[in-house]
């Protein structure tokens, strides 16, 4: 179960430093936009997500940053406040 004291931005760290993930939570659950990176700090993901649903548009880079895989999870619930572009 999330833990409802988490709220805000959030970034999560690789040993060597770089960022591994960043987005943030609202009441414990991942919400709004989020990325994920490699270790060399490329970008390997990017997707929103509203109260720990995906939502909108999930894409897949490769390590030059063309796009190779993108799945659309659907809207938001009416009155959700997720923004779909993580972009």
């Amino acid at each position: 179960m999330p833990d409802p004291s988490e709220t805000g931005a959030t970034t999560v760290r690789y040993a060597n430093g770089n960022v591994k993930m960043e987005g943030a939570h609202l009441d414990g659950e991942m919400h709004g936009p989020w990325r994920w990176f490699r270790t060399d700090g490329t970008v390997m993901r990017t997707g929103a997500f509203e109260r720990g649903r995906q939502v909108g548009p999930w894409r897949t880079f490769d390590r030059a940053g063309t796009l190779v895989k993108e799945t659309d999870y659907g809207p938001a619930s009416p009155g959700g406040t997720s923004s779909a572009s993580a972009d």
